[in-house]
C-alpha cells in the first residue's frame, strides 16, 4: 500500500463556494415555482397529500428505506410526509428530477432524534 502524505490527510476537503451554493438554491427555488405554477402552492414545504403523491414518487430501494424508517423510528403520517418533502427539496438542490435513495437517506439524517 503506498504511503499517503500527511498534508493530504489533514487538508480540508474542497468546499463549495457561497456563490455556487446561492446559485443552486435559486435554481431549486425556480424548479419549485415551475412545478407548482398552476396551483396555490409555491414550494415543497407547502405540499399536501395530493401533491406529495404526484411529486414524491419513489423507486423500490427508496420506498424500502422509508418503510424501514417509518417502522423503526415510529414515524407518524406527518413525519412521513415531512421526510418526503425534505427529500424532494434535496433532490431539487441536486438538480435531480426524481427522488433517489441518497436523498431519502439525507432527509432521514435531518430528523431530530426522539426518545422512547
Amino acid at each position: 500500500m503506498p504511503r499517503v502524505d500527511f498534508e493530504k490527510l489533514t487538508a480540508a476537503p474542497d468546499e463549495e463556494s457561497s456563490e455556487k451554493i446561492r446559485c443552486r438554491v435559486i435554481e431549486a427555488q425556480l424548479r419549485q415555482i415551475k412545478r407548482f405554477k398552476n396551483s396555490r402552492i409555491h414550494n415543497n414545504s407547502e405540499m399536501g397529500n395530493r401533491e406529495i403523491l404526484k411529486h414524491c414518487k419513489l423507486d423500490e430501494p427508496s420506498l424500502g428505506l422509508v418503510r424501514s424508517a417509518v417502522n423503526q423510528m415510529h414515524l407518524s403520517a406527518r413525519g412521513y410526509s415531512r421526510i418526503l418533502k425534505v427529500a424532494r427539496t434535496i433532490a431539487d438542490l441536486a438538480q435531480e428530477e426524481h427522488i433517489l435513495l441518497t436523498h431519502i437517506a439525507e432527509a432521514l439524517q435531518f430528523r431530530a432524534p426522539t426518545e422512547f
